[in-house]
């Protein structure tokens, strides 16, 4: 009798998401402190600074982690092998492996264009990039929304804080866009600017200072909760200017999303200790002799991203004061695209 044949492993897929910039609105995404500042939305674009992963069949049960960009890597002889481990290398593969389940052995790769810590919600896109591909390998057909929900709460389980639900749709969609915050749910809308506005006027710059965005957040959440009026009023305040920059950038109106967007980081600079540092400070400076006209740190701050927005045509020269003072620039494009899943044989 004819031997039989070797079962055929299954596809290798490759799934990639962008980062993004927030522009106004952000903490407030944390549930339920939207719910206390009525009409609250949040304004970010996706950047082209892309987090990749991975997932290939391995023969048996076992399972590999390996992130390419942190230099870290695991192995575990089985699902079981991986679960009943307290301690990780690739602490988010970890979560997400545990939570999909797969039957068989699997190798999960991950990369990321962003610095660590940069405040571009690497983290958040590499969730959602991980859990694209790991849902595609599994078999389980998802939702764009429901594969927000699941990145959104494993991450929770990650950082051990809540964390807020922006970060994954610029992920998901690319572009630019308001999350609107509901209490009926959260509404994702594209907002009508061409990618080559935001490219024409805004500079990222990278302090070189890693930040966990969940600390941050974490303080400024618990003040809320506990009462603190002085939060509660800075919080309203940003809640009012992401829903008039919203407006502003559908006028095309660049004058008043300059005005805003100081106004925002003005406010958001007092929420709590650490929100700035002398390095932001003087970044900010620099690029105010040299045609800035506005700037922000990307996400809760205490290090990471700038968003810088300059005067048209002052970029080049922006971009090489604020490298001279510090500063690594990064490429701002914006991502046309949300996240793309292949499947290769």
């Amino acid at each position: 009798m004819p031997g039989k044949l070797a079962p055929l492993l299954q596809p290798t897929i490759i799934a990639h998401a962008p980062c993004r910039a927030d522009l106004a609105g952000g903490t407030i995404d944390l549930w339920p402190l939207y719910l206390f500042h009525p009409g609250a939305l949040t304004l970010n674009f996706a950047v082209e600074i892309l987090t990749t992963c991975r997932v290939s069949p391995l023969k048996g049960q076992r399972i590999e982690l390996c992130s390419i960009d942190t230099k870290r890597e695991e192995a575990f002889a089985n699902l079981n092998e991986l679960i009943a481990s307290r301690k990780h290398q690739h602490v988010l593969a970890a979560y997400l492996v545990r939570f999909f389940a797969p039957k068989g052995g699997l190798r999960v790769e991950t990369n990321s264009q962003s610095p660590a810590g940069a405040g571009i919600s690497g983290s958040s896109a590499l969730m959602i990039s991980t859990t694209a591909a790991l849902a595609r390998f599994v078999g389980r057909d998802l939702d764009q929304e429901t594969m927000r929900v699941i990145a959104q709460n494993v991450e929770a389980q990650v950082i051990r804080v809540p964390t807020g639900c922006q970060d994954y749709y610029p992920a998901l969609y690319g572009g630019v866009s308001a999350i609107h915050l509901d209490p009926d749910g959260i509404r994702r809308a594209a907002v009508p600017v061409a990618p080559e506005e935001i490219e024409m006027r805004f500079v990222l710059v990278y302090t070189g200072a890693p930040r966990q965005s969940g600390i941050n957040n974490w303080e400024v959440f618990k003040s809320h909760v506990n009462g603190d009026k002085h939060v509660f009023r800075n919080l309203e305040k940003i809640a009012a200017i992401a829903r008039d920059m919203h407006q502003a950038l559908l006028r095309h109106d660049w004058e008043d999303v300059a005005r805003l967007l100081r106004e925002e980081w003005k406010l958001r600079r007092t929420n709590a200790p650490g929100i700035t540092t002398p390095l932001i400070d003087k970044l900010i400076a620099v690029s105010r002799k040299k045609g800035g006209r506005a700037a922000k740190v990307c996400g809760a701050g205490g290090g990471g991203c700038v968003l810088m927005m300059v005067e048209e045509g002052a970029q080049e020269a922006v971009s090489n004061a604020v490298a001279q003072a510090g500063g690594q620039i990064l490429p701002l494009r914006v991502a046309r695209d949300g996240l793309r899943v292949e499947t290769h044989a």
